[in-house]
């Protein structure tokens, strides 16, 4: 069953964010003593509203010079520079040129490597902790011995963090006191209410040029975070040891953290092939503590897109967008197709379902979110404002061909014209503070954009009707008797099939949209798994079949030689009402939204256009950025 709704006039973001409002009230719940106004009844409809009222949007993997692989290699820039940045400042590139985003971001998380953390500024600095140090002072002499002496320490340094994996450093000391300053630094740009600054690093483990990378991040101020100092792949490359030591820091310090794994496209099918780090059966226990620490899953960045592959999802003509699937990380295995069953956001989350009619507990049970990844300490996701990876892969006419990972077998080669111009999360939350931007990633009322800022909302419930959708107060209602994004459906009423209101609002500043999707994956009787995808909103005055499948492409408005589009196909809001058509109450079952922006010109034809260039031939010359909400999962 299907209603659709479809609003042409842009709507504008404040007035947007109190029709499509989302939440778990409790939180936030304020009292309100009925004694003051005796006899009378409250005029204001908002005074008892708790819940979520606003999105935020944000960066939670994000480098500076104090990463090696940032700092060593022509990243001049600093957190000082990476929050101004994300505040709305313009700020000179590592390059020397002038960049601004298109509007602030409000949250940014700082996730340097935790392995020689600070290494070039200590090189730049000749600190003295590094010069003190055997292995500290070999590397600074050759960074400073020449070209030819850098190029030898990088490879000492490269060859150490992905095979030996062994700490080079005599002492801790160096490092702490570079992570003190740090979180220091990220207290001082923390600002409740306007914008957020919260602090982490990435953990690295690489076994054999597999990617298993995590992002910790840290809830709290420094008060508390410079009571720890970052856990890295020296200490271990097995990621439960990663989450011993999360728990360690919360019964340590009284505070909040998490880890959030990333690019399963590099993994080579090592991050979710129900195996634990050793090769064993994953059992119960491993489940809820994944789980516990786990409980997102960032699944687009600039190492490609993973909702999906082609490979998988033959009925999916979306599924092949910005994918990464040749190698490893270190492109020094090539991609095999079984692999990719572990490694894309949607079978995992099939999988999810099946381990956990097996183990009683889900271990994949993750929202999803995007983010950047940047290496430039520019958090830039824009089409047409795309800094790149790399210090050397800033804006110039000759970055197309630059190596983002270097293969020995020119097939495993991925070049910087594949990389996809970054990805965003949207929080939904109260206010905009550290508190509520983790409260929210915890209990995953979060998604994922491709780069531009979607407004999106979904409800799923057992007694939504089909015109409560175009109800101001749908949000309200969603909440009072259904759950958001990231949450749970149970005990179905009577084998009652569950009912969704969708929203979603194009980025104020950029294409329409195109359509709204759910993506329902389910496990069987026999314990099979199935996926299937239902258009339930489509612009223009295209149909949608029973089916539920709408194949007429949007068309485009793109002028590729110019770098062009225009807004006169699309919708600025899509909206609908749904309810599952073959829904059995005895199945397992997840449902999450994915809407799909019209095309627009990808960065490299931006680029083509703007530096009189031959746009590469290896890349699409238009983009549907789109967005991805965590999912509403179904438990008999």
């Amino acid at each position: 069953m299907l209603r659709k709704l479809k609003i042409t006039a842009i709507i504008a973001a404040p007035a947007f964010a109190a029709i499509v409002s989302t939440a778990i009230a409790s939180p936030y719940d304020v009292e309100v003593k009925p004694e003051l106004f005796p006899d009378k009844k409250i005029y204001s409809p908002f005074v008892d509203r708790s819940y979520p009222d606003q999105v935020l949007f944000g960066d939670s993997h994000f480098h500076t010079n104090l990463s090696f692989d940032a700092g060593l290699i022509g990243t001049r820039l600093t957190a000082h520079e990476g929050f101004r940045f994300a505040r709305g400042e313009k700020v000179i590139s590592n390059t020397g040129q002038p960049v601004q985003l298109i509007r602030p971001l409000d949250f940014l998380v700082i996730t340097d490597h935790a392995e020689f953390i600070g290494l070039a500024p200590m090189i730049q600095e000749s600190d003295p902790n590094l010069l003190a140090d055997p292995w500290g002072k070999s590397i600074y002499d050759l960074f400073n011995s020449g070209q030819e002496g850098r190029m030898q320490a990088f490879g000492e340094i490269i060859e150490i963090g992905t095979v030996t994996m062994v700490n080079p450093f005599s002492s801790d000391k160096a490092a702490i006191n570079i992570w003190q300053n740090f979180v220091e630094i990220a207290d001082t740009y923390n600002e409740p209410g306007r914008f957020t600054a919260l602090t982490g690093y990435e953990w690295t483990s690489t076994p054999k040029g597999n990617n298993l990378h995590r992002c910790v991040i840290l809830a709290d101020g420094a008060d508390i975070t410079s009571q720890t100092h970052p856990f890295s792949t020296f200490d271990s490359q097995d990621p439960e040891d990663l989450w011993k030591y999360l728990a360690l820091y919360e019964e340590k310090t009284g505070g909040r953290a998490m880890a959030i794994p990333h690019n399963g496209n590099l993994s080579n099918g090592l991050m979710f092939n129900g195996k634990t780090f050793k090769g064993e059966d994953i059992t119960r226990e491993y489940a809820e503590r994944r789980m516990r620490w786990e409980p997102l899953y960032e699944m687009t960045q600039i190492k490609g897109d993973e909702e999906a592959h082609p490979f998988l999802s033959p009925d999916d003509e979306f599924a092949d967008f910005e994918n990464w699937d040749v190698s490893n990380l270190s492109g020094t295995a090539a991609k095999e197709d079984w692999m990719l069953q572990y490694e894309y956001a949607r079978p995992v989350l099939k999988l999810g379902l099946k381990l956990g009619q097996e183990l009683g507990v889900n271990p994949f049970k993750f929202g999803l979110m995007g983010t950047t990844d940047t290496h430039t300490a520019l958090a830039t996701t824009r089409e047409e404002n795309y800094f790149g990876k790399y210090q050397h892969t800033e804006p110039s006419a000759d970055r197309h061909n630059s190596e983002v990972i270097p293969a020995e077998d020119p097939a495993l080669r991925i070049m910087t014209s594949q990389e996809q111009a970054g990805s965003l999360m949207g929080v939904w939350a109260r206010e905009n503070t550290r508190r509520d931007i983790f409260n929210a990633m915890q209990r995953k009322e979060v998604y994922a954009t491709t780069g531009t800022r979607i407004r999106v909302r979904v409800f799923g419930g057992w007694d939504f009707t089909d015109d409560e959708v175009s109800r101001p107060d749908f949000v309200d209602q969603g909440y009072k008797r259904g759950v958001p994004m990231g949450g749970d459906l149970r005990n179905a009423p009577d084998g009652k099939p569950p009912s969704f209101m969708i929203r979603a609002l194009r980025d104020p500043d950029g294409a329409n949209l195109d359509r709204i999707q759910i993506i329902k994956g389910w496990l069987d009787a026999q314990g099979e798994t199935h996926e299937r995808i239902y258009d339930v909103a489509v612009s223009g005055d295209r149909k949608i079949d029973d089916d539920g499948r709408s194949r007429e492409p949007i068309g485009t408005t793109v002028d590729i030689e110019n770098a062009t589009y225009t807004n006169t196909i699309g919708e600025a809001l899509l909206a609908a009402y749904w309810q599952d058509p073959e829904f059995d109450p005895a199945q397992s079952a997840f449902y999450y939204i994915r809407v799909l922006e019209i095309p627009t010109p990808r960065w490299t034809t931006y680029d083509a256009a703007f530096f009189n260039i031959e746009r590469p031939d290896n890349v699409p010359a238009t983009v549907q950025d789109r967005a991805y909400t965590s999912p509403i999962w179904y438990t008999p």
